[in-house]
């Protein structure tokens, strides 16, 4: 017997504004992500400090915090005083401006790899920009990636980040057959992708041992933060790194979630590996759009000479660095302390939902860190690549996100619950609560 949460009258203005939107807005939304929203796509008046509020004046305690960025929480004063003093001095000036100087400064100090750095609007775009300098620099056109990990909307990454289960089956080269994640989709593409299990370093040594002399890349979240909070196995990244190096092969760490969250050096230096080239976005700029491509001088370089090209008319925009640059200064401020309270207060909500599942002998699992962590109902012990994530109950863990939707909490509808400097004792006290008496609910059927 499956059971759902009454939802009533609780989101009838949303239910309206999405029954409006609709003959507008393609699903009512503007990134597909959204679509996933429970019961539907709700639709939020504001957001302040660690709240959203809705239509229908509902308060959610929000660890979604906009899939990442607002590790600040929403509107935080700082950045968003930062951004209106910028305001007069112009939005797109076509040419430089000292504060874009300042931020690529402040972002060599903090990540360990920043030799050099490109400051870029979305995570996706960095990602490309990454790969193509990639094989500029080796002169080889394939990359390694690995299942369940999300590297942007583009074709040519869109692969197996949520492959079926009979998409998932190794070949006699130990490679996965490249899934292709949506309709209308180039089938070409799956011509430049070997597509891996993670945390296999064997399957890596394989594909390498077979194809290295093709490959321009492995990219890799240092951490995979898209699927499960699934840590690095010991020596998975120092692994990776030594083999990219023996095989001329560009390691491109996706630190686009990591990045800033972590730690101030994001996965790099939480785990003390370095990547050659490095991604950021999401909680580098508190809820503004901006991103950066970090790396090796002698590879970010061929941006500079021209030969090999990025560009964006928003690149580098004044309100976006302006946000940036407020952002890094106010997680940095005190050695790390906004960082270091963020994590404290997600490792005790992830042990309070613990010690509520053992009470409830629920097999609710918590894992990942305490910026950012999931969870996920299974009688595994601990998950490691997303073929574990497959076995784990899925349905189980709808049913339990939807219960804490209308208790007022809301972590993304996959399970990966982010913590921001503006969450407060008392929110991981609620949200404890709430998840107790969803576990109540769930586990009686």
């Amino acid at each position: 017997m499956q059971y759902a949460p009454k939802v009533g009258d609780l989101f009838a203005e949303s239910r309206n504004y999405v029954e409006r939107a609709s003959a507008t807005i393609p699903g009512a939304v503007n990134s597909n992500i959204r679509l996933a929203g429970f019961p539907f796509p709700l639709c939020f008046e504001r957001g302040q400090g660690a709240y959203l509020f809705d239509l229908d004046g509902n308060r959610f305690i929000d660890y979604a915090l906009g899939m990442g960025p607002a590790v600040l929480g929403h509107a935080p004063p700082v950045v968003c005083d930062a951004v209106a003093n910028s305001l007069s001095r112009g939005q797109m000036l076509g040419g430089q401006h000292r504060q874009e100087l300042l931020l690529a400064e402040r972002i060599k100090r903090l990540v360990p790899n920043a030799e050099r750095v490109r400051v870029g609007m979305t995570g996706s775009e960095a990602v490309q920009a990454a790969i193509r300098v990639s094989r500029a620099f080796t002169g080889k056109r394939k990359f390694v990636k690995f299942e369940g990990q999300y590297h942007g909307w583009f074709d040519n990454v869109l692969l197996s980040y949520a492959p079926p289960g009979d998409q998932a089956a190794l070949d006699s080269t130990d490679r996965s057959r490249p899934h292709l994640e949506t309709d209308g989709q180039a089938e070409s593409v799956t011509g430049d992708a070997i597509v891996l299990p993670w945390n296999d370093t064997a399957a890596v040594r394989s594909a390498l041992g077979a194809h290295g002399d093709e490959v321009a890349a492995i990219v890799t979240e240092p951490a995979m933060c898209n699927t499960g909070a699934i840590a690095p196995a010991p020596g998975y990244l120092e692994s990776l790194r030594d083999m990219a190096s023996s095989h001329n092969v560009v390691l491109i760490f996706d630190e686009v979630i990591t990045g800033f969250r972590l730690a101030l050096g994001g996965g790099q230096e939480k785990f003390g590996v370095s990547a050659d080239l490095a991604t950021f976005a999401k909680a580098m700029g508190a809820g503004f759009p901006v991103s950066a491509l970090t790396g090796r001088g002698e590879i970010m370089d061929l941006f500079g000479t021209g030969k090999v090209n990025h560009s964006g008319t928003y690149n580098a925009n004044i309100p976006s660095v302006a946000a940036a640059i407020a952002s890094l200064d106010l997680l940095g401020a005190e050695k790390g302390k906004a960082i270091r309270e963020i994590d404290r207060r997600g490792e005790t909500l992830m042990e309070g939902l613990r010690r509520s599942a053992a009470k409830r002998k629920s097999n609710l699992r918590v894992q990942g860190f305490g910026a950012c962590f999931s969870t996920f109902f299974s009688d595994l012990a601990k998950v490691t690549d997303y073929r574990s994530y497959r076995r784990t109950d899925l349905n189980k863990q709808a049913k339990f996100l939807e219960h804490m939707v209308v208790a007022g909490i809301r972590p993304t509808s996959r399970g990966t619950w982010f913590i921001s400097a503006a969450h407060s004792d008392n929110d991981i006290e609620d949200t404890v609560a709430a998840a107790d008496n969803a576990l109540g609910a769930i586990e009686k059927y």
